[in-house]
């Protein structure tokens, strides 16, 4: 199945969120650990917000929760 650029960003932040969930960290603690703002993750994380993010924050999420970017774009959970 081909994502559209939506999906894909959905995808990202469900596993971001579940990957955080599994090093159970909170919201506030992922953002201090890649650098980010909590509002900024909040954002990324949640449901009716627009999704926009970069390469590299995908990649630093990625670094901050000790797995492998390519985890991060897997739909198989949605």
């Amino acid at each position: 199945m081909q994502l559209n650029n939506k999906d894909i960003y959905l995808v990202i932040a469900t596993n971001i969120k579940k990957y955080r969930i599994k090093n159970n960290l909170t919201q506030q603690e992922l953002a201090k650990k890649s650098g980010y703002s909590y509002s900024y993750l909040r954002k990324i994380e949640g449901n009716n917000c627009p999704k926009y993010f970069s390469i590299q924050t995908v990649f630093n999420l990625a670094k901050a929760l000790n797995v492998d970017i390519k985890e991060l774009f897997k739909d198989n959970d949605i």
